[in-house]
């Protein structure tokens, strides 16, 4: 019978309903997977830098360390020097005052021996003090060298972390080139919420009170409608690969209980829905696969100055949702607070 046909219709809607949330629920706990293994991973990233960061400030404070050491070796050597200038004038005239007398001469001489062990001594101590300097410098050019490295490495991270913060960034604008395109492509001929780009249409237009059955003389206008909207979605190169979902939703004013306007909000969404498959736009660019029902009742009520407007309220809302959507914004969220 017609009854069991339509009851058996709708039990296989219900069944694709679930499938496609069973699966958009697999794809959000693998977007969630990846999301805790990038998190993991900038902050093991966030760990090295730290580590890099402490590094760097313990081989500046050494090479400031070493600095010192090397000027006071220098001014160690410039003493040395100074002394080995003063002992030679001393040899110099020692040496000419040994012709005056042997006393003189003997007394000079062992005078000169006593210099000469000085001034080995000196010489001892002014290359010991050259070799130290000469291994201060090739550790000086061994750490600038490994401090260049960490840098780079340091660059090279930054550059990346930037490069996938333009590309989430990227991803997430796709929203609002959607809303763009289409407000171009429909202008002032269909009611497109600015911020969603949803598309709404109100039910006393293709309902008559209370009831879920589609007005004969609606069908003419929803079905313009949707082919504008559809069309705009499917034919944008640009926006048809992130297309995940086409919902219908159902809306009603809060008279009533909640259980009669959830039940009238689902059964107005889905002959929207059936009536939306059945036309030539659904079956040229298969539409179904993508297209589901739901029902708000009065949760979502269209309030002006605190006030519900109930006329407003009663609605049929067509939307999108585009892939990893939800994701893509909370990981956007994560990288601007970095």
């Amino acid at each position: 019978s017609e009854k069991d046909a339509y009851i058996l219709e709708k039990d296989k809607l219900l069944a694709q309903r679930k499938a496609a949330l069973e699966k958009e629920k697999n794809q959000l706990s693998q977007t969630e997977l990846e999301l805790q293994r990038k998190n993991a991973r900038l902050a093991k990233d966030k760990l090295l830098l730290s580590d890099n960061e402490r590094l760097l400030k313990l081989k500046l404070t050494e090479i400031e360390k070493l600095n010192k050491l090397l000027l006071a070796a220098n001014t160690k050597v410039d003493k040395l020097n100074g002394k080995v200038v003063i002992v030679q004038a001393l040899l110099d005239k020692k040496e000419n005052n040994l012709k005056k007398t042997k006393e003189t001469l003997q007394n000079e001489q062992k005078r000169l021996e006593d210099y000469k062990g000085k001034v080995l001594v000196l010489s001892n101590e002014l290359s010991s003090a050259k070799d130290t300097v000469k291994v201060k410098d090739e550790k000086l050019l061994s750490l600038l060298s490994a401090m260049d490295e960490k840098k780079t490495k340091y660059d090279d991270l930054v550059a990346n972390l930037q490069k996938q913060k333009a590309k989430i960034k990227s991803l997430t604008g796709i929203k609002l080139k959607v809303v763009a395109a289409l407000k171009r492509a429909l202008g002032s001929k269909i009611d497109i919420d600015k911020k969603t780009g949803s598309l709404k249409l109100a039910s006393n237009i293709l309902f008559e009170v209370g009831q879920s059955t589609l007005k004969d003389e609606a069908k003419v206008e929803l079905k313009k409608a949707f082919e504008e909207y559809i069309s705009t979605l499917v034919t944008d190169k640009e926006i048809k690969p992130h297309l995940d979902k086409i919902i219908i939703e159902g809306h009603t004013d809060s008279d009533g209980g909640y259980i009669y306007n959830l039940k009238l909000s689902q059964d107005r969404a889905l002959a929207v829905m059936e009536y939306l498959l059945t036309l030539d736009v659904s079956k040229k660019y298969n539409i179904k696969p993508l297209m589901t029902a739901s029902g708000r009742a009065y949760l979502d009520a269209i309030k002006k100055n605190g006030v519900e407007d109930k006329e407003a309220s009663r609605r049929i809302e067509i939307k999108f949702n585009l892939k990893n959507e939800d994701a893509m914004q909370e990981i956007e969220k994560v990288l601007d607070a970095k």
